[in-house]
């Protein structure tokens, strides 16, 4: 007798494919030359509108399924692709998506380097959804050091074994830390273990990333910043082999008690795969102003040249792509 058991078998759902990188890589495109028209004027609300309403355009046409699970406007009260909304054209797989339409609005209206326009994608319900705890204490290092770090661990005990893995002297080590007050205790525990420390007033995610990038001379990262930029980050860490660990920090009692409504344990250490456990994750950034990651837009007589890198967790393919945009062949941010 003939089974019939496979005519009534639930398809595996569909994984995003190679072809989607590419289709990011328009999204961070757009939504870059858009903000970057705004390079400098001052406004960081027509910064981020402007990077919003581009990469919600050109999202609406991505043959993904998606959810946005990661995004930033809670965190900075600014125009914004909201958590839950749906985005892609309901087609291809299901997957939750992290959105920074820019990574850095406050360089970009000052007209200062290291913004970025940023998009992670991943399989539908693999992503950490950290809600209205914005913030997370974080340690990242690249590939070379990762399985070295301990966020519970004294600062000066990481760097003596990132220090180690790099075969490098504890001095010779440099630090990436957001300069911020509440930061204050990383920066005065790095300068007296004898450690570099390179601060940086905004960006996040291109931090977290520089710790992996092999001509950064960044070694790690330390301190307490945005819990939407460390999930977007961790999806690239995948891809290039370095690591995360966070743990959510409540600003107040309101978000202590926010985390115990939800379930959150805000003493637990969140690891790379915590915060993105999937082997099918994608990650694209475009620079808006040129920093150490990527150069800016520049914008030419006919058009625009970007700098955009793209990665692939299940292949670990990391491409750097220039392009040139005619804006009199098609929509300028299209």
């Amino acid at each position: 007798m003939t089974s019939s058991s496979a005519s009534h078998a639930h398809p595996k759902p569909a994984r995003p494919d190679r072809n989607l990188a590419m289709e990011l890589t328009r999204v961070t495109e757009a939504a870059a030359i858009a903000a970057a028209r705004h390079l400098g004027r001052g406004d960081k609300i027509a910064v981020d509108q402007a990077a919003v309403d581009a990469m919600r355009k050109m999202l609406s046409g991505v043959d993904i399924d998606g959810v946005v699970v990661i995004g930033e406007g809670e965190k900075d009260e600014a125009p914004m692709l909201f958590n839950g909304e749906k985005v892609g054209d309901g087609t291809g797989p299901k997957v939750d998506v992290a959105v920074d339409p820019v990574d850095g609005t406050r360089l970009t209206a000052l007209g200062i380097g290291g913004a970025l326009a940023v998009i992670a994608v991943a399989e539908r319900g693999t992503m950490f959804a950290p809600g209205s705890l914005v913030y997370m204490d974080k340690i990242a290092v690249g590939e070379h050091a990762a399985g070295s770090i301990d966020i519970e661990a004294p600062v000066e005990d990481n760097l003596k074994k990132v220090a180690k893995a790099l075969d490098k002297r504890v001095g010779d080590v440099t630090a990436i830390i957001l300069d911020r007050p509440r930061n204050e205790p990383f920066i005065t525990a790095v300068r007296r273990a004898g450690a570099r420390i390179q601060l940086i007033t905004d960006g996040d995610i291109s931090a977290a990333i520089a710790t992996a990038k092999e001509d950064s001379h960044v070694d790690i990262l330390f301190g307490i910043g945005g819990s939407p930029e460390a999930v977007t980050a961790a999806c690239a860490m995948l891809a290039v082999g370095g690591e995360i660990q966070c743990k959510v920090w409540p600003r107040d009692e309101s978000e202590r008690q926010y985390a115990a409504d939800e379930g959150i344990d805000l003493n637990r250490v969140l690891t790379t795969r915590d915060l993105v456990d999937s082997d099918h994750t994608f990650f694209a950034a475009t620079g808006v102003s040129t920093g150490d990651l990527l150069e800016g837009v520049v914008f030419t007589g006919d058009g625009a040249r970007t700098n955009t890198v793209v990665m692939r967790s299940h292949t670990g393919t990391v491409r750097f792509i220039d392009a040139l945009h005619r804006f009199d062949r098609r929509d300028p941010i299209g």
